[in-house]
């Protein structure tokens, strides 16, 4: 069986994005108990909306529920697990034991996936959340794929979930109290502020002065992690047992979601794998690791602050066809008979001439340039709703 393609909502829009561009399942959170709190989240109506729109699709709705809860959460918590059941939620994600024994006595027929925030790295771990009535575990990050088929030989029946794409936490599979102990502001129970990320300077000998730390003459960004791309390595990943590939970024544009999701699906079907490795150039990231899929790594660290700059620009997102005329939203300016390229799960490639360009008022222009603006052209390209027009960024 193929494996789960599973990706991050972080809002409704972004839920309809995921499935638009090939997710099986999405994970999302709402507006407590999870672990990306400055993400926009979902209220619990809008749980109920994303749930049922995905059930409608066939595809899946889980829910991070993940935080390391206090005394003070347990209650809420558990008529929150009721709540998620009565919606049909397919699976919520903890990482506190005490949470999982809330969820089984709350609402027992909800599925239970362990996140990775648990720290899962052995077979009898796994086995032990089996026990307590868990059907998946997130594995931790700092597994190996011979370490996962370890796992998975001893614990056949379990599914095992893995990270394949997206940014990583310099800490153990992301337990850090630095972000609160430098901000106030709790990684554990989902305010992170990305301390880690920062540049650092030490202050030390006899005079106190500052010193800026280097790592081979590279930088001071010791604690800001390379992303994660495992784009190359589905087939050993499958092949280790892993069920379902998760891709990060809740907080991430519905641009980058669109542009990885279509690679990671065309490339689970068989699609061009390095062609479509390739497009995961396409939106700003930090330098790529296989991180510890095959071992120990000690080249996992991204030496600067910023991103490395996407090789393409989003322009637009399309919002329908009528009449012969495509209607887009703009988020690039872009022009009258400018060629874009189109990101879309039907005609993925396809170069998109801008003829008779208009905008909102029916009214012919040259310029796209109102932010968000509505503007429409006639094109032969059969976009559809929710699908991408970017260009390529020139190489100077």
């Amino acid at each position: 069986m193929k494996p789960e393609l599973l990706a991050p909502a972080g809002n409704l829009s972004k839920l309809k994005c995921a499935f638009h561009f090939g997710a099986d399942a999405v994970y999302a959170g709402g507006k407590n108990f999870s672990l990306r709190a400055f993400s926009d989240n979902f209220t619990r109506e809008e749980l109920a909306d994303g749930i049922g729109l995905a059930h409608t699709l066939g595809k899946k709705v889980y829910v991070a529920a993940n935080i390391f809860a206090r005394n003070a959460d347990m209650k809420e918590l558990s008529s929150y697990f009721a709540a998620l059941a009565e919606m049909g939620a397919d699976a919520v994600l903890v990482s506190d034991l005490g949470a999982l024994f809330v969820c089984r006595r709350a609402a027992p027929g909800l599925q239970v996936h362990i996140s990775t925030q648990a720290n899962v790295t052995n077979a009898e771990a796994c086995r032990a959340y089996a026990s307590l009535g868990a059907s998946r575990v997130v594995l931790a990050r700092e597994l190996s794929v011979a370490e996962i088929a370890e796992i998975h030989a001893q614990v056949p029946d379990l599914e095992l979930e893995t990270f394949v794409h997206g940014a990583m936490c310099i800490s153990y599979s992301g337990r850090c109290y630095l972000s609160d102990y430098l901000d106030g502001r709790p990684a554990n129970r989902g305010a992170c502020v990305q301390a880690c990320r920062r540049s650092y300077r030490v202050q030390g000998g006899a005079d106190g002065a500052w010193c800026d730390l280097e790592e081979d003459g590279r930088g001071t960004y010791l604690l800001n992690s390379k992303d994660l791309n495992m784009s190359a390595h589905l087939t050993e990943l499958a092949a280790a047992g892993v069920s379902s590939f998760k891709i990060e970024g809740r907080m991430k544009s519905e641009y980058y979601l669109a542009t990885v999701v279509n690679a990671y699906r065309r490339i689970l079907d068989g699609g061009d794998r390095a062609a479509l490795g390739r497009e995961l150039a396409c939106v700003d990231h930090r330098a790529y690791t296989t991180a510890y899929a095959f071992g120990e790594n000690r080249e996992t660290v991204h030496c600067s602050g910023s991103q490395i700059p996407g090789t393409c620009e989003f322009v637009a997102v399309v919002r329908g066809r009528e009449n012969g005329r495509t209607y887009v939203e703009m988020r690039n300016r872009f022009y009258a008979d400018e060629a874009l390229e189109a990101v879309s799960p039907s005609v993925f490639g396809a170069t998109v001439v801008l003829a008779d360009l208009r905008d909102e008022g029916g009214a012919p222009c040259a310029d796209a340039k109102l932010v968000q603006g509505v503007y429409s052209f006639v094109t032969d390209a059969a976009l559809q709703e929710g699908d991408i027009l970017r260009r390529r960024r020139r190489v100077s």
